[in-house]
Order: structure tokens, then sequence, then C-alpha cells
């Protein structure tokens, strides 16, 4: 990888080496990816280079003279493109930035070169013009500075993580869970009983002692003892208890000095019943006994000191029971391990035929065991005299001394040191900053490490976490085996270790031996000495960080993670050692699991309790981290007041030593810790109560800087009143509940939808006080909004919220659900106009509200029966989760109601609405906008007709479809005020929006003939010769189908709590995997840009023929199955996305001919597919369609049968009713901006927001008549033009308030407007074609068309314009599709071929679509299902 290639890509690395705690960590909040690909889109630019290249590489055609005006604009065209800023939108606008090349005078010719049939007239001082950009764009798109700004930032939309994953949270099984760290079972060792065999002065008869030969029990000579062997016994046994109580000092020891077999019994067993269940720890020194027999017996005396007596291991076990830990140091030890296991089991098979014999008994358990033995079964014990004769017992207790003397025995000294000066070394092992201290210190961490790295993780989690002693022993025991080793022992254990002995940390550990030995002699002549420390915890850590620098690659543990929690120890090294575990913990979920395993948190939470400042921010990380792992650790901060160390710091008057941003994130961390402290916790939530907690989080929700910061205050809130009434209080006392509904229209959905959470948590205080029910009633009204949020996961979350809120007040909806019931059934009984008054039937809501009526709907202008209406929308919502969890609260209220006194009464109403909904078509009325759930609908019959019937709102099963949806809205939505108003969009939204609507009178555009303001498909209609096959619908990824047999049930369950969690689960301290280079999705995206610029520089040289060369070279045939009428080409992928007359789209690859993919839009029978646009076109595109039933899809992996799925969906429009004609919807999409224009049958024109998902603005549409069509400048994406049905056609700018935004209006159409496009590159021409078959072009400066043509005297069906090349092509009537250039100019003409089988020639065209950087055309005609692709001569 390139350094230039990582600077295109844009990743930035952090820095390794962190010198303040300022940068140690930097966790950003996932905005939308800087995509790298910035130069190689139609954004961007070639390199100046490729200019001179290109101009070598054409060459002008022989046999015609090119168009000076063609010609000139492709080196317009070319020469815009060598500037090498990169911007977001189209590279064509930008110019040499050297000013070498400046443009030339170029001049229009008035020339045609070509068969055409019409010659526009010539303009007045029109003959000469500066060949410069329309619309004055030229000066300010070649501006470097204005064009950095353009492309300082350009994103990414729809990847974030709420998109990827649905909004849901993982399952278990795709994420790491959390491991059980915590020791449940934990033993300790209360008591120990120490025997010790030697019988001074007396050689056992089966030992035979070399001389000279090892003396020293516990570094004591017993031979140079002037003292009775007894005192000398008492002396050793007293000091080998000194030496386990290093080890343990909570331990009750008990010394047997030569014990008798009853003193041995009597001992074990006082132990074993004072220890109860837990461990015992049995240490045997049989160095003055025979060696044990083969069948494991030990040997002990007889009272007179007479006989060695055997003592059986079945008889030892039985006397001490279970768990115990067995220390064997005696030659020939092996054959008491090899034998204890057989003893074992014979004690368990007498306790299962004990438990078969009483059910009841409770045998002594004996399974529990551990043992260490100093040899193998054959093995005899070291004789070296330079060693101590207990050689096993001097590692396993005092483990400094003994390795001290084996390095100097090992290793010859340059200095005079004795074996005697080793054991002067200054200080003690508790004191870690003196010389043995250190010695201690560095001994721990290294066993621990060896042990850490070979050892499995149970085994290690047994004998190194379960008890101090446990651990203590074996730890020494790895030092034992390696100085055993040594000296022809192999030590035994059980459970059994692997090979532990040449592991390289013991070079580390000879090194650390070393350093002290060197400066012993100097120590000890001057006590004055400074000692110089060890920097074996340095290089530690240094190598620890070399580790993390490397990305950890396949979760691969570190092997010094166990120093690293010896470093936290000392203050010296603790503030880096916490600063790398943060970024250790930042890898991941595995990552806090191993350093949860190893026993990290007695640390961190011990830490909470010092008050160093710097240490608190990397505190808060590090906790964060292990909450999001594991939130079970609730109590550990109940204790000593742990929780307080995270509430003070979330204040915001208080401060932290790191930059301003990282504040706001480290309290955001602090409101995430505070929150799952009291998640499902009472404790947590009584002593977190305060009003100074809720008014520090109500502070946060006003922080504009950090969305985080946002969400987890309104999480915080939300589980610190979840149950808890009087935290509910303290809210209401504080107004949280006011400020948490001034976030329904916050810009972050995250943030939105954490504010419905927290919402849903405060409903339900016990005593439902008319205070209480104002207050929540308040909270429904005010929030109702949110049901038109753009993001699924909010309208998911306000669905859990609605459901609480049924639930709570479910009489009330009860009666709603009835009225609406009783309305359903009179607008079936009244479906059409009455003909005495001439006015349709006004239901009883809306009589109610005029006065018409004496019996009053008791819902009308209720919370409840607005929330009710607004459920039925949310039925058939265009996201399919959303549209299931509305479902599932309509069916429960409606079994309610069935089940309710109202229900006698509800029956027959549901059974007439079932019959009346079952008539003729004729008969009933017809839904218009509102569609039908994809769940309930059978598949469409071929005709029309017969598709648009409808059932009511309630059928068998209680089916919902789109009539009660469809006359209900304006009710719901409020835009009926009055009672004349309401009939008229009643009758509106019930009546349909087919071919056989009747216009709708009215004096726009009464004095023009009524076919000029329809549709060019006006007399359509689809040939019905194959039946149609219904396609899958793509879900969204983690949805599950509801089971049909499962009783609906309130209130829903949400997960956004845990899923809010899984962010801090993710890296946040480095760049996220397609920016981090060496990455696969690097390396994808870096593939991808080379593709792109390829393409770029292989397409642009062809511009300059485009203009002038035919375009009739046949580059593909294939059939669709159905109607094509849609038709969107990638720039970049050899894709083609073809929707059809109803909600079918197929993704054809065009170059193989094949299809990839074909998948259903969901849009309901009766509506169709409007528009269908690729996004995110420069990396991994996603598809977007938008049906005019006002809904908006966005799809992933769109080319593949097996992933493909909906990323997001909504309604756009949200009160789609016809104008003059049906225009369905329209939309443009604006990549550099990521913005969505929607428009259609609506008086607006609806600014989405991709990055927020709400509606920013509402733009009126200034006109009676429907928008037709709808563009829009691509690079700075502040203009946009809008064609409607009446012909005219309006310039708007966003930078004016919405009242003010159109600019201009031109009314030289007079006709219904087929399409207007603006050109992404080229000179940005701005053409305009009408259903006449008039063509214009336009200059927003100008209040005249800059050219006029007439492409056709028939009905123009289509009108296409490439994106960069000057030709557009036309589509009529007459099966022919026209290839203009910019002059007018006809270069040729194209009839799409036809079936061998179904030729038909007189069809008109469907669909046109230029690709848009290639030379190519897809078309395709009616009552044929082929497209035919087309390119240009070269």
């Amino acid at each position: 990888m390139t350094a230039e290639a990582s600077s295109q890509l844009g990743t930035s690395q952090q820095a390794a080496n962190h010198e303040n705690v300022a940068d140690y960590v930097k966790p950003q909040l996932r905005q939308p990816l800087p995509h790298p690909s910035k130069n190689a889109t139609d954004n961007t630019t070639a390199h100046q280079s490729e200019l001179a290249q290109e101009n070598g590489r054409r060459k002008r055609p022989s046999d015609r003279l090119a168009d000076p005006r063609l010609v000139a604009l492709s080196r317009s065209d070319s020469a815009q493109r060598d500037q090498p800023v990169q911007t977001p939108a189209d590279s064509s606008l930008d110019q040499d930035p050297h000013g070498a090349r400046p443009k030339g005078q170029l001049q229009r010719a008035n020339t045609d070169v070509g068969p055409r049939r019409e010659s526009p007239a010539p303009r007045p001082n029109t003959t000469q013009e500066n060949w410069e950009l329309r619309h004055g764009w030229d000066d300010q798109y070649n501006s470097s500075e204005y064009l950095n700004t353009l492309s300082s930032t350009f994103y990414m939309y729809y990847t974030t993580t709420r998109h990827s994953t649905g909004g849901k949270p993982k399952d278990e099984g795709t994420h790491h869970p959390p491991q059980e760290w915590r020791m449940r079972d934990r033993l300790k060792t209360v008591s120990a009983a120490i025997a010790v065999c030697l019988n001074i002065g007396v050689d056992p008869p089966d030992v035979v002692k070399t001389n000279p030969a090892a003396k020293l029990e516990c570094w004591i000579d017993p031979t140079l003892s002037t003292a009775a062997s007894s005192k000398t016994m008492e002396h050793i046994g007293k000091k080998l208890q000194e030496q386990y109580e290093t080890l343990s000092i909570r331990v009750r020891y008990k010394v047997f000095l030569d014990p008798s077999v009853d003193e041995t019994r009597k001992f074990c067993t006082s132990l074993r019943r004072n220890a109860k269940d837990e461990r015992i720890l049995f240490h045997y020194n049989g160095h003055g006994v025979p060696l044990p027999t083969q069948s494991g017996e030990i040997w002990v005396f007889n009272k007179t000191y007479t006989q060695y007596i055997p003592v059986s291991l079945y008889d030892l076990q039985a006397w001490l029971g279970a768990p115990s830990l067995y220390v064997f140091d005696c030659s020939h030890a092996g054959n008491i391990l090899l034998n204890f296991d057989r003893f074992v089991e014979k004690h368990e098979t007498e306790n299962a035929e004990l438990r078969l014999q009483d059910p009841n008994a409770q045998p002594q358990s004996y399974s529990d065991n551990i043992q260490l033995a100093a040899c193998g079964k054959s093995e005899s014990l070291p004789t070296s005299p330079d060693l101590p004769a207990d050689l096993f017992t001097c590692c396993l207790t005092t483990p400094i001394e003994i390795s001290l003397r084996f390095f100097v025995l090992e290793n010859r000294l340059p200095s005079d040191l004795t074996l005697n000066d080793i054991g002067r070394i200054p200080g003690r092992l508790q004191e870690r900053r003196s010389p043995l201290g250190e010695l201690n210190w560095i001994f721990t961490a290294i066993t621990d490490t060896i042990a850490w790295n070979t050892l499995p993780r149970a085994l290690f989690k047994k004998l190194f976490r379960q008890d101090l002693m446990v651990a203590a022993l074996f730890r020494n025991f790895l030092l034992s085996e390696r100085i055993m080793r040594a000296n022809g022992c192999r030590p035994m254990s059980m459970p059994q270790l692997p090979e532990t002995h040449n592991h390289t940390l013991w070079q580390a550990w000879d090194l650390a031996v070393e350093m002290v030995l060197a400066q012993l002699p100097a120590m000890l002549a001057s006590e004055e000495y400074e000692y110089q420390h060890s920097n074996f915890f340095t290089e530690q850590l240094t190598a620890f960080e070399v580790y993390l620098a490397q990305g950890a690659p396949s979760h691969e543990a570190p092997s010094q993670l166990p120093i690293v929690l010896q470093v936290l120890l000392s203050q010296v090294h603790r503030l880096r050692a916490l600063i790398l575990l943060s970024k250790f913990f930042d890898l991941g979920p595995w990552a806090v699991n191993l350093a949860l395993t190893i026993g990290i948190f007695p640390y961190v939470l011990k830490l909470l309790q010092s008050a160093a400042w710097e240490l608190k921010p990397v505190m808060i990380f590090i906790w964060t981290r292990i909450l999001a792992v594991d939130g079970a650790c609730q109590a550990d901060l109940l204790k000593d007041n742990g929780y307080q160390y995270f509430l003070t710091l979330m204040s915001p008057q208080t401060n932290l030593p790191v930059a301003t941003t990282l504040m706001l994130e480290h309290r955001a961390m602090c409101a995430f810790i505070v929150a799952m402290f009291c998640k499902d916790f009472r404790q947590g939530q009584v002593v977190c109560l305060s009003p100074d907690l809720i008014n520090m989080c109500i502070a946060h929700l006003r922080d504009t800087e950090n969305p985080l910061l946002r969400q987890w205050s309104c999480l915080c809130l939300s589980v610190l009143w979840a149950d808890f009434p009087d935290a509910k209080w303290v809210g209401i006392r504080c107004l949280a509940h006011q400020k948490l509904c001034e976030l329904a229209l916050d810009p972050v959905p995250e943030v939105r939808a954490a504010a419905v959470h927290a919402l849903t948590t405060f409903l339900g205080i016990p005593d439902l006080t008319l205070q209480v029910a104002q207050c929540e009633e308040s909270i429904a009204s005010t929030i109702l909004i949110m049901t038109t949020d753009g993001n699924s996961m909010v309208r998911e979350e306000l669905l859990v919220f609605f459901s609480t809120f049924v639930k709570r007040y479910i009489n009330r909806f009860l009666v709603a659900a009835f009225e609406q019931l009783v309305d359903e059934r009179d607008l079936l009984l009244h479906p059409n106009a009455d003909t005495d008054t001439g006015r349709p039937y006004v239901p009883q809501a809306a009589r109610s509200s005029s006065g018409t009526s004496s019996n009053p709907a008791v819902s009308r202008n209720s919370v409840q029966g607005s929330m009710w209406m607004h459920l039925l929308i949310m039925t058939i919502d265009a996201h399919p989760g959303v549209a299931q969890g509305a479902g599932i609260i309509v069916d429960y209220v409606h079994e309610s109601l069935l089940e309710s006194p109202l229900g006698p009464r509800a029956q027959p109403l549901v059974d007439d609405i079932v019959r009346l909904s079952r008539r003729p078509v004729a008969m009933s009325r017809q839904p218009s906008a509102a569609p039908t759930p994809r769940q309930n609908q059978v598949s469409p019959s071929p005709t029309p007709q017969s598709s648009q019937r409808n059932e009511g709102y309630l059928s068998i099963g209680m089916r919902r479809t789109a009539s009660v949806a469809a006359a209900l809205k304006h009710l719901a939505l409020g835009t009926a005020t009055s009672s004349d108003d309401l009939p008229a969009s009643l009758h509106r939204a019930a009546t349909n929006a087919s071919a056989q609507q009747q216009p709708l009178p009215g004096p726009i555009r009464a004095r023009v003939p009524a076919e000029w303001t329809r549709p060019p498909d006006d007399h359509d209609h689809v040939s019905n010769s194959t039946v149609y096959q219904q396609a899958k619908v793509p879900t969204p990824r983690g949805f599950k189908n509801r089971d049909p047999l499962q009783a609906p049930s309130i209130p829903l369950k949400s997960g956004f709590f845990d899923w809010s969690i899984e962010y801090f689960l993710e890296p946040q301290m480095k760049p996220m995997e397609p920016d981090e280079p060496g990455s696969d999705d690097y390396n994808s995206r870096l593939w991808r840009r080379i593709r792109n610029e390829k393409t770029l520089n292989m397409t642009q040289p062809l511009k300059g023929i485009a203009g002038i060369n035919r375009w009739d070279i046949s580059a593909g045939f294939f059939n669709n199955g159905t109607q094509p009428m849609k038709m969107c080409f990638h720039q970049y992928e050899e894709h083609l996305a073809v929707a059809d007359d109803r909600d079918t789209i197929c993704i054809w690859n065009w170059k193989q001919s094949a299809r990839t993919n074909r998948f259903s839009n969901g849009n309901p029978s009766g509506s169709k597919i409007n528009e269908a646009q690729f996004i995110n076109e420069d990396d991994q595109a996603l598809l977007m369609t938008g049906s005019s039933d006002g809904m908006i899809k966005i799809f992933r992996n769109y080319e593949s049968e097996k992933h493909v799925e909906m990323v997001a969906a909504f309604r756009a429009l949200t009160d789609l009713v016809p104008s003059n004609k049906n225009a369905g919807l329209v939309f443009d999409w604006q990549q550099g901006q990521g913005k969505l224009l929607v428009a259609g049958d609506v008086k607006v024109i609806r600014v989405w927001n991709a990055d927020t998902e709400i509606c920013t603005s509402d733009i009126p549409a200034r006109s009676g008549s429907c928008i037709t069509s709808l563009t829009s400048d691509q690079v700075a994406g502040n203009v946009f033009v809008g064609g409607y049905g009446d012909g005219a056609i309006r310039v708007f700018d966003q930078r004016l308030k919405p009242a003010l935004a159109m600019v201009k209006v031109w009314r030289e159409h007079k006709q219904w407007i087929t399409n207007i496009h603006m050109q992404r590159g080229g000179l940005r021409e701005l053409v305009s074609g009408s259903r006449n078959g008039e063509i214009k072009f336009w200059d927003i400066r100008m209040d005249a068309p800059l050219n006029t043509m007439t492409a056709t005297k028939q009905t123009l069906r289509t009108l296409s314009m490439h994106e960069h090349a000057p030709v557009f092509a036309t589509g009529t009537e007459r099966h022919n599709v026209n290839v203009f250039n910019v002059n007018g100019t006809l270069i040729n003409s194209i009839e799409p071929y036809s079936s061998f089988l179904h030729p038909n020639r007189s069809s008109a065209i469907a669909a046109t679509a230029f690709h848009p950087h290639r030379m190519m055309l897809a078309c395709s005609s009616l009552s044929n299902s082929h497209v035919n692709l087309f390119t240009c001569q070269q």
C-alpha cells in the first residue's frame, strides 16, 4: 500500500505513543464514512496529463464534418475534468488550476450535419456566444476555494450501524457473550496440617545417603544443632510454618512433628470437622521414614518410635475428606499420586451405594483434590550438599531464596559473592520498591504469565484464581519444575500441568536476578547506595504496546496480559498500564473477557477509591467496556460507593484532564455506566435517585455537540425511573418529560429513539390521578408527530410507547376502535355522494365535530382517538417491522373489543364490514393512496380493475387492508377541519387513483383541453398475456415474521437499549475496518476507486463523438419477463435496474445479458414504482425506489438473490392525494448533499435529509397541479427545478426560506411535462420536454428558453439526456426512439427489437435511459417485456 493511496483513502492513524492522558483515548461517534474514492466519481477529476493523451487519441471522423459546437462542448467538458481539486459533485466543473490552458472563445455554430426532420428557427442575437457553463456557475465552480469546500466531506448514506443492524441487537451466537469470569465456587484454604517425619539421627532402612549429602531442612542444618533433637524438630517445624505464612497468613497451621498413626488420624479428622466444606492443606515431609510403598502408602511412627507404621491413602482420604490440597516431599512420591485416584474412586463407589440405601444420606465428598509431588515414582530427591534436603519444599515456600541459590550455582559470578551473601539482599517481600520485594513482584508476574500462556483457561482459573494458597503453591511449583528437573527429578502434580521449565520468560527471570546480584556487593558495602530498579515491567509494557500496534491478529491473547495486571499495583507504571489496558479493551468483547478471566476486575474496582485525577478518564473508559460486556457488576459498584466515582464525573461542572470534545464523550460514558448500574437493580435506582442526577441528564440533553451524550442521558433517565414511581415523581417536578419531548425532532435518530424509550418507561405511575393522566396524554400528543419519522428504528420504538399507552388506557381505545368500526361500516354503506345533496357521506366522527349529530363520538379530539388512527396507518407502514408491530397492537385491541361488554355490538359491525367489503368493485368504494399490507395481499390478477378490489378492515382473521387507512388518513393527520372540507378529503382518499378516476374540477388550466394536463401513459393498457409472477419481498436484517397462531400481547418489547450498548463493544480508538490500510474492506474500496477511474478515463474520449455518430449498434437484448417502465444504469458496475408496471425490480448484468436478481418492492396492488435510482455508487451502491403510494425504500445487496435486504423504508409523502392527474411520487437524490427531494401529487416539495432521516423542510409547490419530474444541481445541491402537469417549470433555491424558495417560473410549455433534467457534466444543460413533443433548453438566469425544438408531432412518451455527452433521446408513440444532439439535430432513430413471436411495431416507447458515463442507451416499448441496448458508433 503506497503512501499516496493511503492519503487518497483519507485514513488516519492515531499516535501509538501517548505522552499524556489527554490523548490516550479518542472514541469517535460513528458518522457516515468518508468515502475513499472522491477522485473516482462523476464528482471528481482526471489527472492533467490525461487531457493531452485524450487529445492525441481523438481523431475526427473523415466521412463527416464535426459540429463545432459539439467539439467545443466536448473539449470544454474534458478540460474541466482536468482540475485536480476533488469535489462531491461533477468533475466537469473543473478547469486547469495553473491557467496554462484557458478556455477559448468558441462560438456556437448553427450548421447541422446529418439528417434532421425539423430545424429550429434561429433566434436573434444568438449567433455568437461564449461556451460557458449554464446558469452562471462557471466562475463559482472554477473557484478552487469553493471546490475545496464542497470536497471537504463526502459521505456514504444509509450505511451506519443502525442501518446495517436494522436497529436490532445482535443474537447471542453472533458476538462474544460474557464469560463466567467470576469464581462462583470460590474456595479458600482455612487449615493446614504440616506433618514432618524426620526422626533426626536415625536414617530410614531403605534410604542410602551419599557423603556429603544434602542436610538443610527449612534452611536449618539439624546436624549442627547442639540442642536435643526434639528442639531441633520444633525449630524446623516453626520455620516451615513461617515459610507457609508468607504465602497465606490467614490459614490456621498445625505442625505435627514425627507424628504417630493415632495423632495423624486425630489431627486430620479435627481439621476436617473445623474446616467444613473449605479446603485443607496436608504437607508431608517423609525424609526420615521409608519410601512410599508401591500402593502409595506413606509412613509415620508408633507412639514409642520403635516402628514405622504405614498409612493407607484410603485412610488418609477418609480422615481429610475433600476439598484438600496434598504436598508430598519425599523420594518416590510419584507412587502416591499414581495410586491416589484409585482410592478416591473406591470412596465414591461406597458413597453411591450409601445413597442407594439411604437417599437422604449426605456422605463426605472425596473428588476435589489437588496433589503436588516432589518426584516421580522411581526417582530420589537430589542429594547435592549445596542444595537443601527439602528442595521441593523450599521451591514451594521460599522461591526467591532458592532461585538466588540456583542462579549462583548455575552461573559463575564475577564478584566474590558466596551462597551466604545472597541471603542478605535488603528489603522485605511485601515492599515492592525494595530489591527483595521487587524480585518477588517480578517472580509473581513471570510465573502468572507462564501459567496463563501454557495452561488451558479453565485450569488456569481453577489453580491460579480460585484459592490464594493454591495459586501461590502452583506459581512456586512452576519454579520447582525448573530447578528439580535441573537436578534429575520431575515434579508431578494432579491435575497435570504441561511442561514449563523451558519457557522463554525464565530468561527474563534470570536477568532480573542477575541485575539484583550485580548490585548486591554495593548494597552490602554501603547503606546509602541507590538501588537501580529493574526495567522488566517497562520492557514488558513496551512489548504489550507493540502487540496492540499490530492490531491483535486473529484475536490472539497477549502473553503480557498477566504482567499488565501486576503493574497496576505500582503507582509508577499504573497510568501507562491503564492506558494500554484501555487500548486492549477497545479491541472488542473478547479482549474484555480475557482481562476479566485473568483477574483484572478486583484491581479496577479498588482503583475507584483512588483520588488520582489523571486516572479518571482512563478508568471511565475501562469501566464502560467492562459494563458493556458484563452488566452484572452492580453490586460491586454499590459496595464502597463505587458508583459515586462516575456520578461526580458526570456533572457538567466537573472537568477532566482531557480535551473538551473528549470530555463530552467521557460524560456520555459516565451516563452509560450510571444507566447500567441502575438497570433492573432497585438498590442502584434508590441510591442514584436525586434531583441532581435528573438535572444533570436534562442539562446534557441541551448539548448540541455530542449526540452520544444526549442519547445516554435519555437512557440514563429511562432506567432510573423504570418501574420506580418515586423517580418518576422527581422527574415530573424537574419537568424531565417535557425536555424529552423536545427531542422529537432531534437531528440524530438514535437520540430520538432514546427519548421515546425514556418516555415509555416514564408511563405507569400506579396512582393514576388526573395530573398523571394529563401528563401522560400530553406526552403522547407531543410525540405523535414521530409517526412520520424517516427512521424505522425510531418508529419501532414509538410503537413500544404506543403499546404501553394502549395497555394503560385500554378502555378508551376500545371505544375508539368501536367508533372506527362504525365509521368503516357507514363508509362501506355510503360509498358514493348522495344523489339529492350531491355530497358524500360524512362519518360519525366528522358529524360530531361539526355539530350535525346528537350522538357525538366519544373518542373524537382525544389523544386516544388520534393515536388509534396513527396505529391504523402504521399497520401499512413501508417497513415490515413497523407494520408488524402496529398490527400486533391493533389485533390486541380488536380482540379485547370483541371480548369486552361492547363485543355483542361490535360483532355485527365486523360481520357487516366483511360482507360489504366483498361486494363487486362497482358497488364498493375504492382506496387511493394507502397501501395494502404485503402479508394480507394475494397475488394480483392481471386486470387492473380486479386487482383494485379490497376488503374491509375486519375480514376473516381480523385482516387489515387499505380501506380504513385511506378513509381515515386525513382525520389522523388533522387535514380536515370542518364538515365541508372533510367529505371532499374522504372522497379523495376513497377514490381510485387508476385510469378510471375522474379528474377533479377546478379553475386551473380550465381553458386548455383536459388531455394536455394528463400523463402520456393516461390511456395505456398493459397486456395480460402472461400471468404475473409475484417476487420475493426483501426484509430488513433481523426481521422475523410473526407467528400467526400466537395471540397478540402488549406492551411490545424494546431492544433499543441492548442495541445501544453494542456501541461500546466496537473499537473506538482505531479507524473503522474500511478505513484501516491493508484491511479487506480497504483494499476492496481501493480496487473500486481504481475501477471507477478506469471507467472515467475510458469513456471520456467518447463524449466528443457522441453528438455526431449514430447510436444504432446493438449492445444487448434480453427479456425482462414483465413490462419495463423505469430503467437505471449503475455508473460503474455492469448493473441495470429495471422496474416494471407493478412492484417488481429486476437487476441485470447488461454486459452478460444475465439477470442477477428479481425481487418485489412490496408496494400494494394498484400502485406502481415511479422512480428507481442508485445511491452511493462510488463504493457499494444501494438501490432507492419510490412508489406511487408515497413510500421510499432502499435495498442493500440488490444484485444478490440470497443477500438482498431492505435497509430503510419510510413514507416520504404522508398525504399523497390525486390532483389534476395522478403523477404518483417523483424524487431526485443529491449524493453530495445527502438530500432527497420528493414531490408528486402533493402541494409541497419535501426535502428529506438522509443523515438525520427527517424531513427538513416543506417547500410549497406554488401550483395546484402535480409535479411530474424533479432535477437538481448535483454539485452544490442548492438549486432544483420541477416540472408540472400543467406545463409550468419552476426553479427553487433551498438556501432561501421555504415560502420564498421559488425564484423563477417558466410557462412556455402548455402541456404535461414528460421530463426535465439537468446534466451533471458537460455544459450543465437543462432540458425539458412536454407531452406534445416540444423540447426546450433553459438557463436559470434567463426568462426565455435558450432553444426550442419539436422532437415529435406525436405524444412524447419519454425524454432522457446523457449526463455528460451532448445528446438526448426521446420515445414516441410510434415505436421510435430518436437520438438528438443538443443543437436539435436528429442523429438517428431506433426501433427497439420485438419478439419474433409477438412483433408489435406500433406500440409506444415505455422507457429510455442513458448510461451515466458509457455511450449506451437502454429502451423498451409497451406490450413487450424486452429491453434493448444500443451504443454509439466509435
